[in-house]
């Protein structure tokens, strides 16, 4: 399987899952999450997928700062409903990497690891996430900006001939590498830039 090589250059999310530690998943528990991960779930690499990404990378840092988040111990609150903009695929993003999800998830074991209603939507908060740790009530609100993140000036005009399918698969291949090249601006030149995602 072949993939663009800066996907292999993006700092992975560790986390400690007690599920999987019960059900002998993953030793101790302990589960790495790479950037590819959150590809394969999405079906793409774009840069709302990279800001999801980054979103729960920094704001699990500052739920935990030095010691491993829990899986399926943080609750997800959205800002927007699930079909607004790229609110859903935002949210399955978080959602695969904390555990937590809505009605359909996980319904735990003899009252453990229970992972439902820990994803909601249409929430009164000012930012576009909201992140809190089940145990200590500690919250971190998250906002996602890559707008200021340059683009090649051809994108616009390859994007209008590969969804008109007029572009030459010369122009289809360029497209796609211009489109990569900006996620890989947004994940390894700007994803410590506070203009990218303000923490609070």
């Amino acid at each position: 399987m072949q993939y663009p090589s800066f996907f292999d250059r993006v700092e992975s999310i560790v986390l400690q899952d007690p599920l999987s530690a019960c059900l002998g998943v993953f030793e101790k528990g302990v589960i790495q999450i790479d950037y590819l991960d959150v590809v394969k779930l999405a079906g793409h690499s774009c840069p709302t997928v990279a800001g999801a990404f980054l979103m729960a990378r920094k704001g699990l840092k500052a739920l935990y700062g030095d010691a491993l988040p829990v899986r399926g111990e943080v609750i997800v609150e959205m800002q927007q409903s699930i079909g607004e903009g790229v609110c859903g695929v935002i949210a399955n993003v978080l959602s695969f990497i904390t555990g937590a999800t809505d009605k359909g998830g996980f319904h735990g074991l003899a009252g453990q690891f229970d992972r439902r209603n820990l994803l909601s939507f249409d929430n009164e908060i000012a930012t576009l996430v909201r992140l809190t740790r089940k145990d200590t009530g500690q919250m971190v609100s998250l906002h996602y900006d890559s707008s200021f993140v340059p683009a090649d000036p051809q994108m616009s005009t390859l994007f209008s001939k590969v969804l008109s399918g007029k572009a030459t698969p010369e122009e289809a291949s360029q497209f796609g590498k211009l489109w990569q090249d900006r996620v890989q601006a947004i994940l390894c030149d700007y994803a410590e830039d506070a203009r990218l995602i303000s923490v609070q």
